[in-house]
């Protein structure tokens, strides 16, 4: 019996992109699982077995069952001894970078994006809150871009997959400017979108369509915690 291909649970977020782009670097043969997060598909019992979180990506392999982005890329460079320094020093500084973007970029991003575009309530508080933190992270970026070619200095690495994520999706919360007032993050994205693992990645995003309407069905799945009777 031959080997299956590991089977990637994804829906056209930025978290879902960057394990994309990281088994499309790979070259690493996978089966997309499309999840629709805006019809409720991540609380299906089914899937809370594989994620009991409920949220994408998530992955099997083999008999390795694995949740969260970060957490995959470093299952998978680990596995493949690719896209992770090997010395010590090097690899702390991708480690930082790749957490700074876990625990700031990609959390400030998200909520940004939720207060200005989803929120049933127009708060401004919350809005600038989100999108002043969002643009202190990028400032950060921006300063290390111009100082080093990649996050963890001349080593592309799963930092930057992680920053390419959700850097790609900027104008949604900064609107026509998208990334203009950072222009080493700019040098960076398009360096790193035009990389052949990149576009396949992004073919493969415009091969699955999802929901795209936030209508009451799409709010309930998306925010269930929000509903009035939500255990």
């Amino acid at each position: 019996m031959g080997q299956k291909n590991a089977q990637l649970y994804f829906h056209a977020t930025p978290n879902s992109m960057k394990v994309a782009v990281l088994l499309q670097e790979l070259e690493f043969p996978f089966d997309v699982s499309p999840v629709d997060i805006f019809k409720g598909e991540q609380h299906t019992p089914a899937f809370r077995e594989i994620n009991p979180n409920g949220k994408v990506p998530a992955m099997v392999d083999e008999d390795v069952t694995i949740f969260d982005s970060h957490a995959i890329l470093l299952y998978l460079a680990e596995k493949h001894g690719k896209f992770i320094p090997g010395e010590l020093k090097t690899k702390a500084l991708m480690l930082s970078w790749l957490q700074f973007v876990a625990t700031g970029l990609s959390p400030f991003s998200g909520q940004a994006i939720h207060f200005l575009h989803y929120a049933p309530e127009d708060i401004a508080y919350a809005k600038n809150r989100y999108v002043k933190e969002l643009e202190r992270h990028y400032a950060v970026l921006d300063r290390r871009l111009g100082e080093a070619r990649y996050l963890a200095g001349d080593e592309y690495t799963i930092a930057d997959m992680a920053l390419w994520g959700w850097a790609a999706s900027a104008g949604y919360a900064f609107g026509e400017k998208g990334l203009g007032d950072y222009p080493n993050v700019m040098r960076f994205m398009d360096e790193l979108t035009k990389r052949p693992a990149v576009q396949r990645a992004l073919d493969m995003k415009a091969k699955h369509t999802f929901k795209a309407e936030l209508d009451a069905e799409s709010r309930r799945a998306m925010f269930p915690q929000n509903e009035i009777n939500a255990v």
